[in-house]
């Protein structure tokens, strides 16, 4: 399940079958809320104010999965040009002085998995575990994460019968042991690659629904054409927060300019321009359920 602090998604679209790349140009200079270079996304607070021992010179890579709408502005890394996680790392860059973000497409397990390489952070709707915390080293968090349950729009299903129903979840993901071990469905629940591929069996029938993040199924019941709906979640006190590589140097650096906007509102701003629009409703306002 992928989560947090500034409470507020992906979209029906084909996941990029190959990594790539994407180049854009950073503000550097004083205190503004414009940046010209980092595609739509606004930077705030102060220049060089942290210092990184990036990857690449002058440039900070950033991985992440795609395609995921308010979180990622963009299907592919070619085309990025904001959402939530993208402007953060933009704001991330320019506090310490980078002139460039560079974005890999890279698969959800590895990356929770310590398996990628050659990157200053990632972000994908990433909860914190204590499995994951062995093998990466987790931010400060910046989201906070619920279980939202998508089901067809007319369906029936309530939390009295959750565990009854055929239920599908995407590998990797926090929602598998929780659905598992604390849902507890009397079927197995059905596994799948994606949450593209998790969400069309949902509205094929296969699966009467889908367990992911709230955030994220938020994202897919508005863009289904009232197909589909999040009709409860289940709080689970989980936080999204970024990956560094294990016992990465700049953890400390790039935690406090994750704290700082926190404190300084950044996050709000974020959350406010790219998530509501896209989510088409607060994950506060879906009705929270409990486990029968």
């Amino acid at each position: 399940m992928e989560g947090r602090v500034c409470r507020t998604t992906q979209l029906l679209l084909a996941i990029a079958a190959v990594a790539g790349l994407v180049f854009a140009a950073g503000c550097s200079t004083g205190e503004t809320e414009s940046a010209k270079g980092y595609g739509d996304c606004r930077v705030y607070g102060k220049a060089g104010s942290i210092s990184l021992d990036s990857t690449a010179p002058g440039v900070l890579t950033l991985q992440t999965t795609l395609p995921s709408p308010g979180w990622w502005k963009g299907e592919t890394p070619e085309t990025i040009t904001g959402g939530y996680e993208y402007c953060l790392a933009a704001n991330i860059a320019h506090r310490a002085g980078l002139d460039t973000v560079q974005v890999k497409n890279v698969s959800f397990d590895a990356l929770v998995a310590g398996q990628t390489k050659d990157y200053d952070i990632a972000m994908a709707q990433i909860s914190v575990t204590p499995e994951r915390e062995k093998v990466v080293t987790f931010s400060e968090p910046y989201f906070d994460s619920n279980l939202g349950v998508l089901a067809p729009s007319d369906s029936d299903i309530a939390a009295a019968d959750l565990a009854d129903r055929k239920v599908g979840v995407q590998l990797g993901t926090t929602a598998v042991p929780w659905t598992k071990d604390v849902l507890s469905p009397s079927t197995e629940p059905k596994l799948f690659q994606d949450t593209t591929s998790m969400v069309t069996a949902v509205t094929s029938g296969i699966t009467d629904a889908a367990i992911q993040d709230t955030a994220i199924m938020l994202g897919f019941a508005k863009n289904s054409a009232g197909a589909l709906e999040v009709v409860g979640q289940f709080e689970t006190g989980e936080h999204y927060a970024a990956i560094y590589p294990k016992a990465s140097h700049n953890a400390d650096a790039m935690n406090d300019a994750i704290s700082a906007m926190r404190k300084d509102g950044t996050l709000d701003k974020l959350s406010g321009t790219w998530l509501g629009p896209e989510l088409g409703g607060d994950p506060a306002a879906v009705p929270v359920w409990h486990v029968k």
